[in-house]
């Protein structure tokens, strides 16, 4: 049914009322000629699904890192109206405030190339990762409902980070208004060892350095420079967050039924936003999201820690400092125009990232100027980018742009793409020290298993839904 799409513009598809039965408002993809060839047809009747939810506004969006998912498609942005829209676990994803944190330092390159073996395995020792890796950081119950409430703010009263760590995260790293009741307890036990965990997949911490800056402005605010080592943390709520999913799944496919909304997809399963159904799961979710930036807030110590070991430095000369710290798997209550007023939405991005624009009132005072940053993981072999939010995301995408490369072959087609190869000695060839705590996991997350990222990065910046700021490269890599 591809030929019933409609390219509006170099950047731009749109999937048209009556591609599927019951839409309620078109779809729009962000996509390039050279992605285009890309585009599932699942993704697009994802796409097309989710338009025909109630209290959809405007369109149903996917970015161009847009891949299949569950319920939703990965890259996919919606918008509910509060009084007759909806919220669903599908449009939120299992790993629920799966995210990126993004740290400047002292050092150049140069500084620390001489040891980055030691430093990757410095961060492999400090940081566990893998498929239901435990920590050291051990929660009591007591503490595991202070998290889910406090947050980024946990960590820091342990002593894992500074004061104004907060003002640098999206929503200060605390979504307030969490039953810690909601959550149930076994999501607390699954989440009760992993704090401080990197999990397995696409996560990873990656050193990187600034190879070029395009946005000399936006980089001084954000404390860049050419050559500087950056550091990429990239997880999100570990089992936690994938329990609460896994418990509320049934209770909105029953609520689906309870409130009479035709579901053209079960994976839709959702309740009114203003239901109970819908108060206890939108609870639950933001308790997840607090426990995954307290998570990345203390990856972000340990790591830290593993530099001034690796280095044989001090936290001052290695002075690793938090840039931003973005959810790219979350819904949220948000202000924006429609029909000419201001209308408040709740807003599912599905692998895809705020983007507010300068002046927004929800940035901090350092990034007032400039806008807020965009953090854009590309794969381990190719590079990342750093980018600013725009007035033009506030208008087309609900202050929402991509969230990474988007994979082009699944696990499985990956693996038997990389049968007979060795990833880590092609990555290391490359100048890429890395090491994964699971055998499969370099060969399912090798680079081809990924879209090239610039042709994502020249999407979102030429339709101006966020800006370039930096090109960050890989010299090395700790996976799940």
């Amino acid at each position: 049914m591809t030929e019933q799409l409609i390219r509006k513009d170099e950047n731009t598809i749109e999937v048209p009322i009556g591609y599927k039965p019951g839409m309620r408002v078109p779809g729009l993809i962000y996509l390039n000629a050279q992605l285009e060839k890309f585009l599932e047809p699942q993704a697009i009747a994802q796409v097309a699904n989710v338009a025909t939810l109630p209290g959809i506004v405007g369109y149903s969006l996917a970015m161009p890192d847009i891949h299949t998912g569950y319920g939703f498609p990965i890259g996919g942005v919606a918008a509910f109206d509060l009084n007759d829209g909806i919220i669903s676990p599908g449009g939120v994803g299992y790993d629920i405030n799966c995210g990126v944190r993004l740290l400047r330092s002292n050092l150049t390159k140069q500084q620390v190339l001489p040891h980055i073996k030691d430093l990757v395995a410095a961060i492999y020792a400090n940081v566990p990762s893998g498929v239901g890796s435990k920590g050291k950081i051990k929660l009591t119950s007591d503490e595991q409902k202070r998290v889910a409430l406090k947050g980024a703010l946990w960590a820091i009263e342990q002593g894992m980070g500074i004061g104004s760590d907060l003002e640098k995260t999206e929503s200060e790293g605390m979504m307030s208004g969490v039953d810690a009741s909601s959550i149930s307890e076994k999501a607390y036990e699954r989440g009760r060892n992993q704090m401080g965990t990197l999990g397995s997949g696409n996560h990873f911490i990656e050193i990187q350095y600034v190879s070029e800056i395009f946005n000399e402005k936006a980089a001084q605010a954000f404390g860049l420079f050419e050559g500087q080592v950056t550091v990429m943390i990239h997880t999100g709520s570990r089992g936690l967050g994938h329990q609460v999913c896994t418990d509320f799944l049934p209770l909105m496919e029953r609520a689906s039924k309870k409130y009479g909304i035709e579901l053209h997809d079960r994976e839709l399963a959702c309740a009114p936003f203003n239901s109970q159904e819908a108060e206890d799961y939108f609870s639950a979710m933001k308790g997840a999201a607090n426990y995954a930036w307290a998570n990345r807030q203390c990856i972000m110590h340990l790591v830290s820690e593993s530099f001034v070991t690796a280095m044989r430095g001090s936290p001052s000369s290695v002075g690793l400092t938090l840039i931003y710290d973005i959810a790219h798997n979350i819904a949220k209550e948000e202000t924006h125009r429609v029909g000419g007023r201001d209308v408040r939405l709740i807003v599912h991005r599905k692998g895809a990232t705020r983007a507010f624009p300068a002046g927004h009132p929800e940035l901090p005072d350092i990034y007032k100027d400039v806008g807020q940053p965009v953090l854009i993981p590309g794969d381990m072999g190719r590079a990342s980018f750093v980018l600013i939010g725009t007035q033009e995301a506030m208008t087309d995408t609900y202050g929402s742009t991509c969230h990474g490369a988007g994979r082009l072959l699944s696990r499985h087609g990956a693996i038997k793409a990389a049968k007979g190869r060795q990833i880590w000695k092609e990555l290391l060839d490359a100048g890429i020290t890395v090491t994964s705590a699971g055998g499969g996991t370099l060969a399912e997350e090798m680079p081809e298993a990924y879209k090239n990222i610039n042709n994502v990065i020249s999407v979102v910046d030429s339709a101006r839904i966020s800006q370039k700021v930096a090109m960050l490269k890989p010299i090395g890599v700790v996976k799940g």
